[in-house]
């Protein structure tokens, strides 16, 4: 386990902008909330040419790009960063079409092929991890497991239930 990351450096707070982002059934909103309670939980977050933090961070969707949002903790704000989704929808899709396998493996298969897929979920969550590391370069700096929790939070934000 990580040694937790000192305040200044780090998200206390993910909120979704209500006005681009659409509410989910209450399953999706249950994943959206655990996935924002495994980020806050332990993160590594560091925006680039902002004073310290600790930092909130307001997600929303514009025109087809994921926008950063980034305040002080009394929603000063300090930074927006705005990118393409572009890059992480096929990742996104491969991954929702290999969560559905792996679910109904769950229901119907033998251990070491449940297995087997849960290995391939991971890795294709792994590279979406990646490349949205790769896309924060240089904005925001994130270790590899807040980059997997980034990315967790952005498939929950796409799934509509």
């Amino acid at each position: 386990m990580a040694e937790p990351q000192p305040p200044a450096r780090r998200l206390v707070a993910v909120l979704f902008d209500e006005a681009s982002i659409e509410r989910g059934t209450p399953e999706v909103e249950h994943e959206r909330a655990i996935a924002i309670y495994d980020l806050l939980e332990e993160n590594v977050f560091d925006p680039a040419g902002a004073p310290d933090g600790p930092y909130k961070l307001t997600l929303s969707i514009v025109e087809n790009r994921l926008v950063f949002h980034v305040a002080d903790e009394g929603d000063g704000q300090l930074i927006t960063h705005i990118l393409s989704l572009s890059p992480l929808r096929k990742v996104v899709k491969d991954y929702f079409l290999i969560c559905e396998s792996y679910f109904s493996a769950i229901r119907q298969s033998a251990p070491a092929q449940i297995e087997a897929i849960d290995m391939g979920r991971r890795g294709v969550h792994d590279e979406g991890s990646r490349i949205l590391a790769e896309r924060l370069e240089g904005k925001i700096g994130v270790d590899h497991d807040t980059a997997r929790r980034l990315f967790t939070l952005i498939c929950a934000l796409h799934f509509k239930g």
